[in-house]
């Protein structure tokens, strides 16, 4: 099962396009309206972004065969799709399913001719959509609607996942039903972040947790399950600081356009690259923070004579969890490729010139072995079975260096670079503090 995230924001998205505060100055990618599209044939919430989303990601939506709404609030029901798929003469079935508070506003939207069947569900209801064994569970929210909103378990030869916004904490008759499911994916909405007055049937950062903890306790969510936190909003503070306080609940926030592909998922390799000060390091590690075990490759070695490198050194220790493992090492590529838990490389500059001080560049020594060594690192890099992060330095966007060695040094590393970034699943660039996620090619 394929589950590609059309959108992980809430109703005004994040950011809200409408605020200056600290939490929308901070984001660097930006988040539509929760929607997600299941295998190419299923919509989970189809608000008015989620067709162009869709459009954006390199997927058409002309495969899907059913729709599944969760109710009839506006960023979840977009009924012009239905035109849209009019207007192209579309001769297959599709199934329209959900409350009577979003089937409502979508009936008018069709043709007489139109292949739409309506079901309308309520929670309890058990239910077959092609390939999909479909269970309607009761959520806890939208009374201005009817009280009507509903969350889905979705089940399929390739797995099983619980769509869950919008909802405050969860109803009783909803954790028995899940109780035991041990699903892949939970998709759980996390709108108002540490903001805990908010007076809604939305879940908050405390009541997330306590809700992930109660699936925990029940069996709905085990060690395997991927806890993803949707339908965010700027309520929440910036994505670094909103990872590590998810990463208690051991959940993770979801993005706009990522793929999750049940029982297959592929280790996420990033490459956060900075200047001097930049806070990349923070970042890597809070990229991590969700993991009990990481093991910390630190290429930078210690530095006889050098008080303020020793400082540099005792300040990283001190902030990583005590259950990760440190690997002071420049040989990096055997522990890449036999890694058994997730990885941080810190850093990528250090690691280069501890290979070029081993075949002696600096005294004329020649760089074919240091080629031999990006070459390796890079494979190892392409074939790490876990989670990974590497962090390198930016160093070319100051002046030329006035030496040789300096500018061969920036060269080389400009090059690894560029050769890791190629074989990353993401690339951040920290800039005084904040990231920018960069574009793939």
């Amino acid at each position: 099962m394929e589950i590609l995230l059309l959108g992980t924001g809430s109703a005004d998205g994040w950011p809200n396009p409408f605020c200056r505060c600290g939490s929308c100055a901070s984001v660097t990618q930006v988040r539509g309206q929760t929607a997600a599209l299941v295998d190419d044939v299923l919509l989970l919430d189809c608000g008015p972004e989620a067709p162009r989303a869709a459009i954006r990601f390199g997927r058409s939506l002309a495969s899907v065969r059913h729709i599944l709404f969760t109710h009839g609030h506006p960023d979840h029901v977009g009924p012009a799709a239905l035109l849209m798929r009019h207007w192209t003469g579309a001769g297959e079935s599709l199934d329209v399913v959900g409350p009577a508070s979003a089937l409502d506003q979508c009936r008018h939207w069709v043709g007489p001719d139109d292949p739409v069947r309506f079901v309308e569900v309520t929670p309890g209801d058990d239910m077959r959509m092609g390939d999909y064994r479909v269970r309607v569970l009761a959520a806890a929210h939208g009374a201005d609607i009817g009280a009507d909103a509903v969350l889905y378990d979705l089940e399929s030869v390739g797995g099983r996942i619980f769509w869950a916004t919008d909802t405050g904490p969860l109803p009783e008759a909803t954790h028995a039903a899940v109780a035991g499911a041990a699903f892949d994916e939970v998709f759980l909405e996390e709108t108002f972040g540490n903001y805990t007055e908010h007076g809604t049937e939305h879940h908050d950062l405390p009541a997330f947790t306590a809700t992930v903890q109660r699936l925990r306790a029940s069996g709905a969510v085990v060690d395997t399950t991927d806890v993803v936190a949707v339908h965010l909003s700027h309520h929440n503070p910036p994505e670094a600081e909103l990872t590590v306080a998810l990463s208690e609940s051991g959940a993770r926030p979801g993005r706009d356009g990522e793929v999750v592909t049940v029982g297959r998922r592929r280790p996420t390799r990033t490459l956060v690259l900075g200047g001097a000060r930049s806070g990349k390091s923070a970042h890597a590690e809070a990229l991590l923070a969700g993991e009990s075990a990481v093991t910390y490759l630190a290429t930078g070695g210690v530095r006889e004579g050098d008080p303020e490198w020793a400082q540099r050194v005792r300040l990283h220790r001190e902030r990583r969890p005590s259950s990760w493992r440190t690997a002071e090492t420049i040989d990096v590529a055997d522990a890449l490729r036999s890694a058994e838990t997730p990885l941080l490389l810190d850093c990528l500059g250090t690691w280069l010139t501890a290979r070029m001080d081993l075949h002696r560049v600096w005294d004329g020594g020649s760089l074919e072995p240091v080629h031999t060594d990006i070459e390796e690192l890079v494979s190892a890099w392409r074939a790490c079975p876990t989670v990974a992060v590497a962090v390198s330095n930016e160093v070319g966007s100051g002046v030329v260096p006035p030496t040789a060695a300096g500018r061969l040094f920036r060269d080389l590393l400009g090059v690894l670079n560029a050769r890791m970034a190629a074989e990353s699943d993401d690339v951040v660039l920290m800039v005084a503090g904040r990231p920018l996620r960069l574009p793939a090619r």
